[in-house]
């Protein structure tokens, strides 16, 4: 398989409790800090947020394909990504998902059909099928 890009980003101080996060280009710089609602000082972004983000762009950019494809004209499209944390009883950690998609321009049954095909050609929902649930969904605006 050929690699098309590799994104490379370096983490230092204690990751996600007071840490950095520098691309090696110089395009992201940002502090991380464990949000308000999980017990942190908050008044930064967190690892939770910098997912939902690539998953979005990331999503978007398979919603404009798979349009494409089907010679879709799309006047509009936003996504609203939730990324959670979660805890079992047994103390572990996990993540899940919900991906609420926005399309103008088509019908419902269109955006449904959009959304389900971006769900299947996007990297992070590849990388994410059947290891924590997501729920997405699709509404014609």
């Amino acid at each position: 398989m050929a690699v098309s890009y590799t994104g490379v980003v370096t983490v230092t101080g204690e990751g996600r409790n007071g840490g950095q996060v520098v691309a090696d280009d110089g395009s992201l710089t940002t502090a991380l800090a464990i949000p308000k609602e999980f017990g942190g000082a908050g008044g930064a972004t967190n690892p939770e947020q910098l997912f939902a983000a690539g998953w979005g762009a990331c999503f978007l950019g398979a919603v404009r394909r798979a349009a494409g494809e089907r010679r879709v004209r799309l006047t509009s499209t936003a996504i609203r990504v939730e990324a959670t944390l979660t805890h079992g009883d047994d103390g572990e950690f996990g993540l899940g998902a919900v991906l609420d998609l926005e399309l103008g321009g088509v019908d419902q049954e269109t955006a449904d059909e959009l959304a389900a095909a971006a769900h299947r050609l996007c990297p992070y929902s590849k990388a994410t099928r059947g290891n924590i649930p997501v729920t997405v969904t699709a509404t014609a605006v």
